[in-house]
Parts: C-alpha cells; structure tokens; sequence
C-alpha cells in the first residue's frame, strides 16, 4: 500500500476508533511479535528518546507513529519500568498540537530537574510549500506522569551556516550548567553537531559547533550523544551517507561513536581517536544512552531502520528496540553487555558440553522460538566453528567464527522471509581470539549476539516460520570444544 501525505499527517482525533480496534487485531495476529523486546502497540517505532531514571523507574520513550509501518506524524510514546526488563506502557506521551510541532514531535531527551523530568525535543513544522522549520521543545512530567508542553520553542531558529536539517537535542549537566547537543547540517551539506548551553533548560545559547576531525563524514549527524566515562569523552551519533568500507559501514545508515579527551566546554573542541560502529548487525540506528543511580552508562537502540520494509509491515508494525547494553571502555573501545537484570529472564536451564568433530550436531534440550543461549568455543583446530538458529526445513540463522581469516560472520540469508535484500544478508568484523564466546537472545523475530563478552555486537530482525525452531553447533575442517548453557526466557 502506498501512503498518501494526507495519509500520513492524520492526528489520532480525526480517526475513528474501529479503525484503530481493526489494526490493534492485524498487529495481535502476527507471528512475529516479540515476547520479551519493546515493541509499538500498533504502527510504527522508531528512535529511542528521553531515555531517564526518574521518581524510581527508569523512563524510555520512542518515537511512534500510531496508524501504519511507516513514517508519518510522530509522536511521543511512554514506557516505563523498575528494572529494565519488564516494561509497563504508560501511553502517549508527546502529541504534536501546535505550530512548533504541526508535523511531528521528532526525537530528543530527558533530564530530572528540580524534581521533574524535562523533556527537550525536536518540533517538526512544515510550511504551505513543504519546507522544513525546526524548533526545540520543551515538555515537563511531575511526579504523577502528566505531561506539560511548553507554548513556545526554547530554541526558536537554526544558527546561520546551517541548513534545516537540525534536530535530536541530547541534554546533560555539568557543574552548575545545563547542555544539549544536536545533530545538524552545514550548508555544504557535511553533517557535524553543534553545542547549546543553558542555566535553567528554558534559556539556551549557542555555543558553537563541535570541533572533531571528521568535517567530511556523511551528509547529516542524527541522534547525537556526548558523556564523559572513566575520565574519556565519548561523543555517540547516527551519521547518514557514509560509503561502504570492507565490513564497515554496510547498512544503510549508520551508528557509531568516537572516544576522546573530554569535550572543552570553551573552546568546543573534542580530541578524538577513529570512528567506531556500535553495532557490526544488519538493524541498529539512532542509540540513546543514560547514566542511571548506580553510575551505569546504559544504551538502547533502535533495532530498525529508515526507509527499509519490514516483513512485519502487512501485519501493520514495525520494529521493536534493542535491549539495554551496559558500556564501559577498554583498550580505547566501547564495550557493551547486556545489563545484569536481564538475568531475570532466565527460565528452565539446559547445559551441554561436548567435542564437535567435523559435524553439524544437535544437542539435547537445546530448541526453541525464544531463549538467551551462552556458548563457548574453545580449543580448536577448525576451520570455522558456530551455530545454527531457528532451524527449519530450509531456514537457518548462522553466527559463526571463521578461524582462517579471523572473522565472526552473521548470515541471515535462509534466516525465513528475505528483505532489505540489497544490502546484502551477510555481516562480517575481525576477532582474533582463541576462545570465542557467543552470549545471544533469541526473540520471535529478532537475534542480539555478544560476542566475547560484549567486545563486538551483532544485531538483526529474522522472520522465521515458527515450527523453526532447531539449534544446532558444528566444527567444519576439524574438531572444537563446546560449552553451551540454554536459558527458557521466562516473560
């Protein structure tokens, strides 16, 4: 089905309830909807945003559109949990009704202030000719959930040099000061992020834009994020129109980060090693991160991306976010685990722990649509070692080890109903490493791999039948140890 732009910019209150009644029923009735991963109620998810621990409960809201699989009219959506694993939805949040938002409440953050949590976004508004007007806004939550937008933007106008392409704020606070960063265009279309300040979120000033040494790296920064960690500056963005390189970048956009010395708040200027990408999987984009009452950095992602159909779409959704990873740096790079709670999920527990010889084998116990699977490889003379997922008659999903060319390789080629096909079904990143450890979840239509304990990241949506449900481990050119733990995922 094509979407008209009327279509797309219908607000809820001009749709009639069986409308919405008869997509809540085409949603319910898909195979693929997840059991243990945030996921829209109906329509469309995209970005994390405001992202918060606030009054007890950490806070995570999504970008949404309520009536189809596609980008349309954006909202606020409100989840929220007590320990980021069981996750309650609170509803709409932010609605776009004003001239400042007319077309769509585009992504930003949150920051408890005073107790409350603010709430800084992009306002999309669109003009009789189509053009684009950003604005960032500003809503409040008190301690009983309501919500109050601010009458008029807290950043009216987009600073001279760059285009309307000017959106995402992240906010924080340092010493007594509040800042924000957002994404941006230069007007020779070269994506960078400029920084803001303010004493009370309401007030901003231009501060300028940060300085990094990557003034030619895409055409556009989304979803910018910059948090200070063990003494480091890390600076997370979403950047779009970068070329495929080897493995690197082979996504459509794509999401990564760079680590430096600590940003100087004076003169703007962040010194800064090479870019990383967070995630080496097929549907990952625009991450949020937050600092939560332990010291934790923790990061969500959106397990999706722009302008690509999902098999999901004909039952009316589309995509879910990643679990939370925990960060911390080593040896210059960011490391991600999933967070401990997550442990809360584990069910009924199967273990094996065998040699696997030039084989493809079963173990016993070990199946299923949904489960958290701890493996480890280790003394090996192969050639290639792995696993097969969600096995079927003609479906597999392949995380494997290639101890010839030191690559871990994700392929989802006969992973069930094939898309995004043009950006090819097999993924690739160097590892060289004796032991090779693979800490995966398994939800109905989604796989998220840790791969030695967070060293690097895989994520992708599959889309198997559901009577594929086999694991199999194999060794191929010689024989390896395995150690396999098997968790039922327990909702």
């Amino acid at each position: 089905m094509e979407w008209t732009q009327e279509q797309r910019y219908r607000k809820l209150e001009d749709v009639k309830d069986e409308e919405i009644q008869g997509l809540a029923k085409l949603v319910n009735h898909c195979p693929w909807r997840q059991s243990f991963h945030i996921q829209p109620i109906t329509g469309l998810l995209n970005d994390p945003n405001g992202f918060a621990y606030y009054n007890g409960e950490y806070h995570l809201f999504y970008q949404w559109f309520p009536l189809g699989p596609v980008h349309g009219l954006k909202h606020w959506y409100h989840t929220k949990s007590k320990d980021l694993v069981h996750w309650e939805n609170v509803g709409m949040a932010i609605e776009p009704t004003n001239e400042y938002d007319s077309h769509g409440a585009y992504s930003g953050s949150g920051i408890e202030h005073d107790g409350q949590l603010f709430l800084l976004y992009t306002g999309n508004s669109r003009d009789e000719n189509w053009n684009r007007h950003p604005y960032q806004c500003l809503a409040v939550m008190n301690q009983d959930g309501e919500i109050t937008k601010m009458d008029v933007p807290v950043i009216r106008d987009v600073p001279s040099g760059y285009t309307d392409h000017f959106r995402d704020p992240k906010v924080w606070k340092q010493g007594e000061e509040f800042f924000t960063v957002i994404g941006a265009q230069r007007e020779n279309e070269t994506g960078c992020a400029v920084l803001y300040q303010s004493t009370n979120l309401q007030d901003w000033q231009f501060a300028g834009e940060i300085k990094t040494n990557l003034d030619h790296f895409g055409y556009m920064w989304e979803c910018p994020d910059y948090f200070e960690m063990e003494e480091q500056g890390v600076f997370i963005f979403s950047p779009q129109g970068l070329e495929a390189v080897g493995n690197h970048y082979q996504n459509i956009y794509q999401s990564g980060y760079v680590i430096g010395r600590q940003l100087d708040l004076v003169t703007k200027e962040f010194i800064h090693g090479p870019f990383h990408e967070l995630d080496r999987g097929f549907d990952f984009y625009a991450p949020q991160t937050m600092q939560d009452p332990n010291g934790r950095r923790i990061l969500v992602g959106w397990m999706g991306l722009p302008e690509i159909d999902y098999p999901t779409d004909k039952n009316g959704w589309a995509h879910c976010l990643t679990l939370p990873r925990k960060l911390s740096i080593k040896e210059g790079k960011i490391i991600q685990k999933p967070v401990e709670e997550l442990t809360l999920l584990r069910g009924e527990k199967t273990e094996s722990d065998k040699v696997v010889n030039n084989e493809s084998i079963a173990f016993k116990g070990f199946e299923g649509e949904v489960y958290e699977l701890l493996a480890e490889f280790s003394a090996s003379n192969a050639e290639e070692f792995g696993i097969e997922l969600r096995v079927g008659e003609n479906e597999r999903t392949v995380i494997k080890y290639n101890t010839v060319e030191k690559k871990i390789i994700f392929d989802r080629t006969y992973s069930g109903v094939s898309f995004a096909e043009e950006f090819g079904s097999i993924r690739k990143c160097d590892l060289d490493s004796e032991t090779v450890t693979f800490q995966i979840f398994v939800d109905a239509s989604s796989v998220e791999v840790f791969v030695n304990d967070g060293k690097e990241v895989f994520t992708g949506r599959i889309f198997p039948g559901k009577e594929s449900r086999g694991i199999n481990f194999f060794s191929h050119g010689g024989q390896t140890n395995v150690k396999a733990v098997k968790w039922e995922v327990a909702v």
